[in-house]
């Protein structure tokens, strides 16, 4: 048996790309925040993280470029040896000071966050417990860790309590949760999640790649909901509001510098480029001196779900700027998602697994720099095209 014959089999991505209806990987000429060049074409974008829409910030790019005229392009090396900078130390104090944390620590990718933190505190023996609508990468950093996995129904809070009252007492135990979820727009109930945490003795680590920049004024899902010091771990992405790359996690200093010391996605890994830090670190002074972009940003997504809904798209559970348009099957999400972007709208198709069957969707998600008349001009597509395939 040949271990590529898999490779050579595998005909879905051609069959796709024949039939003109392959939505990923597309080489977008230019990014401007709320606008994409393809092809000569102007596409209006609505399916971009840049939630704040700081990518175009002149205080984030001026912070990249000094970044990298002082300390060139790369650390070239891990921070656990020769790639630690008084930059990441800076930008990981002003990190946990914004999030309510006694520290902070930054790592290269949101993904390797993850993979690190769950890995590094959770062991053989111990247990995690996982929303089923929880970002790839807990999962991945679950099945890392090598300790019992959980799953319980996408916030359903009486079956959580079924999972936890089910598991030894005498077990450690890490519930890990989305904070905003990136598929549907909804929010973890953290209200009834941290007293089942604290009743059944685990602790609570919540994701908030997304909620970071849009909820609590920017602080994330804890903040939100004014329980911050009930949230043991918090993390997010750079790639998302802070219109950079890298990620973090925070939390109790003790706990911090163990997993800083044992997070091998961390130690095995080049430190984050200066440039990327520098613009975290920018995102991050916008976010304090320009609380309207947060305020705005919420503002456009409770405009754009009550819009869909009036003209009779199914919108799922969304109070967030992340935006679903439930289509509940692959072909006609594909078929949607290409008429939408001829018509001059960028969205992202998504499928299951990342959804579950019959939740096939178009994520929709909106910045703060959208104005007024793209979104009436992403409206009037999503009318014509829902209309031309009979989904309103």
């Amino acid at each position: 048996m040949d271990l590529f014959s898999k490779c050579y089999q595998y005909s879905t991505v051609k069959e796709a790309r024949e039939s003109g209806i392959y939505p990923y990987f597309i080489p977008l000429d230019e990014n401007e925040g709320t606008e994409v060049i393809f092809e000569g074409r102007h596409i209006i974008m609505c399916g971009s993280n840049n939630y704040l829409g700081l990518t175009t910030h002149p205080k984030v790019r001026e912070a990249a470029i000094e970044a990298t005229t002082r300390y060139g392009t790369s650390c070239t090396g891990s921070r656990f040896l020769n790639g630690n900078l008084t930059l990441h130390e800076k930008l990981e104090e002003e990190l946990a000071d914004w999030v309510g944390k006694e520290a902070a620590l930054v790592f290269s990718t949101g993904m390797q966050v993850n993979l690190g933190t769950i890995s590094a505190l959770v062991g053989r023996g111990d247990i995690l417990i996982l929303d089923k609508d929880d970002h790839a990468s807990i999962v991945d950093g679950a099945l890392l860790s090598g300790g019992k996995i959980e799953r319980y129904r996408h916030n359903d809070m009486e079956h959580l309590e079924r999972v936890l009252k089910s598991l030894p007492a005498d077990k450690a135990k890490l519930v890990v949760v989305d904070g905003l979820f990136s598929m549907e727009g909804d929010i973890s109930p953290l209200p009834e999640l941290v007293p089942l945490c604290k009743a059944y003795g685990a602790r609570l680590m919540v994701d908030d790649a997304h909620a970071m920049g849009v909820l609590g004024g920017g602080r994330g899902t804890a903040f939100h909901f004014n329980m911050t010091d009930d949230v043991d771990l918090i993390m997010s992405t750079f790639s998302k509001s802070f219109a950079s790359l890298g990620g973090f996690i925070a939390g109790e200093l003790d706990v911090i510098e163990f997993i800083q010391h044992h997070a091998r996605s961390l130690i095995f890994s080049a430190s984050i480029p200066p440039a990327n830090a520098a613009a975290a670190l920018a995102a991050l002074h916008v976010m304090r001196e320009e609380p309207e972009r947060i305020e705005r940003v919420n503002q456009i997504g409770e405009k754009m779900r009550l819009a869909y809904k009036q003209l009779g798209f199914t919108t799922g559970h969304s109070v967030t700027p992340v935006v679903p348009i439930i289509i509940g099957d692959d072909e006609l999400t594909f078929l949607t998602w290409k008429l939408l972007f001829e018509n001059g709208v960028f969205v992202n198709p998504v499928i299951s697994p990342a959804v579950a069957p019959g939740r096939q969707l178009l994520r929709t998600s909106y910045m703060a720099t959208h104005t007024d008349s793209q979104m009436d001009q992403i409206l009037s597509v999503f009318e014509k095209v829902g209309k031309q395939l009979g989904l309103i």
